[in-house]
């Protein structure tokens, strides 16, 4: 196969053509197909910034209508004597009840799963400056089942998130303010939070969970589709030059086997005519002024 190929001079060029397009094709592939998962990533985050910003307003100006409502107090938005729910002290996470949760049980409930509808979002919550979230999504305020591995996961309500990172997004005062959080059961994910005021006083943070598995798959996604354009790409323009470099090599093998004729004294009779005006053109009239050459010197012995 090697020799065959050091024979062909179409098969030569083509694959040098073909070894320097791959290497510029897999240089700009891998640019652009890092650059597009990083701005897929980036979009992903700026959403959720955006989508902690505007939680974080939705949440205030709740309770803020609620003040002015007189459906709480501000002191009692602000509540801060955490009152254990007994039945849950057997727990290793211990749930509490507050002036104001109720309301937030009614009247958060419906936008905070809302944000959940994006995919990539795994929960949306408001904790106050401790870390306590009083009302969680409804995913995560299953029945109780006394299993403390399916507790964890179903019925996050009422917690107070005091971890180092829950902590860092309820006393953060930036907006989108960005976080790798490792829950406790197990996941790691972003964590972007915003501020949440009160009657201009800082309440605690609104958190936006964004999920790396799913952007992980987004980004896999992305490759996939990415690696088989540029492959068909990469397989149409090779078959392409293939094609071209031996259309354009065809004339030169047909002058190959004429001058193997005429270096013999054979074909000395026939005219070869030139089909084009390029250098083969003007090759086919050198190799046929040779022909009649070789005719005229072979006639005088003859004679």
């Amino acid at each position: 196969m090697f020799e065959a190929i050091k024979k062909r001079l179409s098969a030569k060029i083509s694959l040098t053509l073909a070894g320097v397009l791959l290497l510029l094709t897999i240089g700009v592939a891998a640019y652009i197909i890092h650059e597009q998962e990083q701005m897929m990533v980036n979009l992903t985050l700026e959403k959720a910034k955006l989508a902690a910003i505007l939680g974080a307003k939705m949440y205030g100006t709740n309770l803020e209508e609620a003040i002015d409502n007189g459906v709480i107090t501000a002191n009692e938005a602000f509540d801060r004597n955490y009152q254990l729910i007994k039945g849950y002290d057997w727990s290793e996470n211990p749930k509490y009840h507050t002036s104001y949760d109720f309301l937030t049980d009614k009247s958060m409930i419906v936008f905070l799963d809302k944000f959940l509808e994006t995919k990539d979002f795994i929960f949306a919550v408001g904790a106050d400056i401790n870390g306590y979230v009083p009302t969680h999504n409804t995913k995560y305020q299953m029945p109780i089942t006394n299993d403390p591995s399916k507790d964890l996961i179903g019925n996050r309500s009422k917690r107070i998130f005091n971890d180092k990172v829950g902590l860092a997004a309820a006393r953060n005062t930036t907006a989108g303010f960005l976080q790798v959080y490792q829950r406790d059961t197990g996941e790691t994910m972003w964590d972007v939070s915003s501020p949440i005021y009160v009657k201009g006083k800082h309440w605690g943070g609104f958190r936006i969970a964004v999920s790396i598995v799913q952007i992980e798959k987004q980004k896999n996604a992305l490759l996939w589709s990415l690696v088989f354009i540029f492959a068909t790409f990469i397989l149409v323009i090779l078959g392409t030059i293939f094609l071209l470099i031996k259309r354009a090599v065809k004339p030169i093998e047909m002058l190959s086997a004429v001058a193997d004729k005429v270096s013999i004294g054979e074909s000395l009779e026939e005219k070869i005519q030139a089909q084009s005006i390029d250098e083969i053109g003007t090759l086919t009239k050198s190799i046929d002024r040779l022909r009649a050459s070789m005719k005229a010197a072979l006639d005088r012995l003859g004679e």
